[in-house]
């Protein structure tokens, strides 16, 4: 498994470095899916993934597995949270998920499963990474509820969420924030002189739907 290498050659230089949830190929194939129900797929990938290098983890009583196995469940919740990020983006364009919250539904279902074995299985070091291995599977458990749902009522839901966010920050804009709105170095996409441009999953042309 040349990806379960490449992911330990990662993991062990994570405690020097800032990390990141996704390798910076994983980064580069989610730039690549355009389409939400294959970006769904890819992140399912990513997640099993995570799960298959957790156990293996767990099979070895090794000296440090406790700080990898804690980072590796983290890893995998942002995976998670980023599958639900990408439905209701789709959602809140009107695009159809009815393949990718199938698939969703149940392949969170089997990787639920296999985080409440490991909980039942209590390993010994269980209390290092505890609080993790719970985000993971409340995160996990609802996700799986979310795609469960009816996707025309989420749909409702995020659209309609997503206009109360944006009155309630019209509604925080003094007359000077409107007004530097309006200023050309102000409008989306420009960068001003000694700012950065933070990077981004979303390919050349392809905008957040709050710019759509």
């Amino acid at each position: 498994m040349r990806w379960l290498a490449v992911f330990l050659v990662f993991a062990a230089s994570a405690f020097a470095q800032e990390r990141d949830f996704l390798t910076a190929d994983e980064v580069e194939q989610v730039r690549e899916i355009q389409e939400p129900n294959a970006r769904l797929k890819l992140y399912l990938t990513f997640a099993r993934q995570r799960l298959a290098i957790l156990e293996e983890f767990l099979k070895k009583d090794k000296p440090g597995r406790s700080a990898l196995i804690h980072d590796t469940l983290e890893d995998y919740t942002h995976i998670i949270e980023s599958i639900d990020t990408v439905s209701d983006d789709a959602l809140g364009r009107k695009l159809d998920l009815a393949l990718g919250m199938k698939e969703v539904a149940s392949t969170e279902a089997e990787m639920l499963a296999t985080l409440k074995k490991i909980e039942d299985s209590a390993p010994k070091d269980l209390e290092r990474y505890q609080f993790v291995l719970q985000n993971a599977i409340d995160t996990t458990s609802d996700s799986k509820e979310l795609s469960e749902e009816d996707l025309h009522q989420r749909a409702g839901q995020v659209i309609a969420e997503d206009k109360r966010e944006n009155k309630e920050r019209k509604a925080l804009d003094t007359p000077e924030d409107r007004k530097a709105k309006k200023t050309p170095e102000d409008k989306p996409g420009v960068i001003k002189v000694g700012d950065r441009k933070p990077p981004s999953l979303y390919k050349p042309g392809e905008k957040p739907p709050d710019q759509q």
